[in-house]
């Protein structure tokens, strides 16, 4: 058997799954009894990080997306993401960059067969070398999150918590098993081309609320196939909790609380109120950074003259 290749080189429907298990928050493999309320859990701010939770466990990303933002910047981020210059609310997730790719291969034609080949050769069976490539990539997310600008301090604290988390529990998933990967490659194929997005072009032009009603049904099918390596997205939603921190005015402090492989989440968000609506700091902040970005020039067509630059006015005006 050749020796496991760097995590980097996996086949794209195995890394991505990896991937995503190391990186995104909301997955849990426990069932328990509903928690109790946080303290708080009434109050209007922690209403309304349940609330998008909730949209998330029902795959509703439209839904999500109104929430997620007040009306004004939502409909800038659907100009611009009709225009290609953004992927908003999908930039609030790990991999986005990877979306238009990822889904480009699987709703390839025969791609069920060219990815269960891939698997095979380079993952089949290779438990212990997956595991120890799980905990490289761990400790890389880790040093990733900490040294890197781009993120607030809370969600730098949040990060480590659920980085430190899902690497321990990549050391016992069965990450090398046939059977499961057989079964995910199907069920994330047929899910993929079901959406008609199959390039960036495609999720550009079909648009934002659109592009994310098709989504819903593949975030179903990808949350169905971490299930089945022992990851529950639905019930980390599910179990999720809120409380009220503190609130001063128009600001308030929200903790939140859920399970994740094993391990029990604790962390705070920050809420800013606009229009009397409750939204996470960090989501406007990351909308207003996105639409301050000047739009890409758009460039002359082959075979078509550049557009004339301005000319001064003519006649008496110009003369003064």
């Amino acid at each position: 058997m050749p020796p496991l290749r760097p995590w980097t080189r996996l086949a794209p429907v195995a890394a991505w799954m990896f991937c995503i298990a190391l990186l995104l928050a909301l997955s849990a493999c426990r069932r328990e009894p509903v928690p109790e309320e946080l303290p708080g859990a009434a109050s209007e701010p922690a209403g309304a990080v349940r609330q998008l939770a909730n949209h998330l466990q029902h795959n509703d990303l439209e839904a999500f997306a109104r929430d997620a933002l007040p009306a004004q910047e939502h409909a800038r981020l659907a100009e611009a993401w009709a225009q290609g210059r953004d992927r908003w609310p999908l930039v609030e997730l790990p991999l986005d960059e990877q979306l238009g790719p990822l889904l480009a291969v699987l709703s390839a034609p025969g791609s069920e067969k060219d990815l269960r080949r891939s698997f095979e050769r380079q993952m089949a069976g290779q438990d212990a070398a997956l595991r120890e490539a799980a905990r490289s990539l761990a400790l890389f997310g880790t040093q990733y999150v900490q040294n890197q600008g781009e993120y607030s301090d809370e969600e730098r604290a949040h990060y480590r918590q659920v980085i430190a988390a899902l690497g321990a529990w990549s050391a016992t998933a069965p990450l090398g098993d046939r059977k499961r990967a057989n079964a995910a490659i199907d069920r994330l194929a047929a899910a993929a081309r079901a959406t008609g997005l199959d390039s960036d072009q495609a999720l550009a032009a079909a648009g934002m609320q659109e592009s994310l009603k098709r989504l819903g049904p593949f975030a179903a099918a990808a949350k169905t196939v971490l299930a089945d390596y022992g990851l529950d997205l639905d019930r980390s939603l599910a179990d999720l909790r809120t409380g009220l921190v503190e609130e001063d005015g128009d600001r308030a402090t929200v903790r939140i609380h859920y399970p994740l492989a094993g391990t029990e989440i604790d962390t705070t968000v920050s809420l800013t109120r606009r229009d009397g609506h409750w939204y996470l700091t960090d989501y406007l902040e990351h909308a207003a950074a996105l639409l301050a970005e000047p739009p890409a020039t758009t460039p002359t067509l082959p075979g078509l003259p550049a557009p004339p630059e301005p000319q001064p006015p003519a006649g008496p005006a110009a003369a003064r």
